[in-house]
């Protein structure tokens, strides 16, 4: 009898988007869209206004069906791994007037583990308190989220996404209207994030810091432009392919 070696299947990509086309309408906003993202990485989005970029997640994250082609996280529909994922979303898209306080906007990232009928306790709050320290953010638990500037409250859904210890992270923006302390307060926790075995998606908009921020790029404008790592892809050519010509920065220089 002749032993047939076998190899193991390799572990499932956080991310992997697969043909991806999904409309608003009959306006086709994303047009057959793959690629997969590496585990351990730090990748930014980028591509002009209406390029997709957000509808992306919304696919992702199952809160969008696409018209054609699917996304897995670690081989399985979102639904089957939400516990893995943590969210932030775009500040402008959140209703800030809800009356709640920083404290009780992180432990809402725990009540995947709880269940939606166990309400939190102690160990959770302490849970919470400990994310809201790591942002800076600790003195500012009882605080009502409407009173927080923009930069605080991106700190608050940063807290949230660390408190459920998520393996791939999705940020929509969260550099957007944040001064410069706070941007550079923010890409040191999705470094940390990153060295504790995390994988970090960030739909972002200043080309500028894209190669000092990122390992990783995902070039949109409706269809994929490029992807890959930021050294190789990131070129003054796909730049100027997504945004349409010129662009007030091209990577490679002036």
């Amino acid at each position: 009898m002749r032993l047939v070696e076998t190899k193991a299947p390799p572990e499932a990509s956080p991310l992997e988007v697969r043909g991806v086309t999904a409309a608003y309408g009959s306006e086709p906003v994303l047009w057959d869209v793959s690629f997969r993202v590496p585990e351990g990485q730090l990748v930014a989005v980028v591509g002009p206004n209406g390029a997709g970029k957000t509808t992306l997640l919304k696919v992702v994250m199952g809160l969008m069906e696409p018209a054609a082609g699917r996304a897995t996280v670690f081989g399985k529909p979102f639904s089957k791994a939400r516990q893995l994922v943590g969210y932030v979303p775009q500040r402008g898209s959140v209703d800030w007037d809800f009356p709640t306080d920083a404290l009780d906007v992180v432990q809402m990232g725990l009540y995947g583990r709880l269940g939606w009928f166990r309400r939190p306790g102690r160990k959770e709050r302490e849970k919470a308190m400990e994310c809201l320290e790591k942002v800076g953010m600790g003195g500012f638990a009882g605080r009502q989220i409407s009173q927080l500037s923009g930069g605080q409250q991106q700190r608050i859904f940063l807290a949230r996404a660390l408190a459920q210890e998520a393996r791939l992270y999705l940020t929509d923006e969260p550099f957007a209207g944040v001064d410069y302390k706070t941007e550079q307060a923010i890409v040191g926790l999705l470094r940390e994030l990153k060295a504790a075995g995390g994988t970090v998606v960030v739909v972002h908009h200043d080309l500028a810091t894209v190669p000092d921020y990122f390992d990783r790029v995902v070039i949109l404008n409706r269809r994929l432009v490029a992807e890959g790592p930021v050294d190789e892809v990131f070129t003054r050519e796909n730049v100027a392919d997504a945004y349409g010509g010129a662009v007030s920065y091209l990577a490679g220089g002036e």
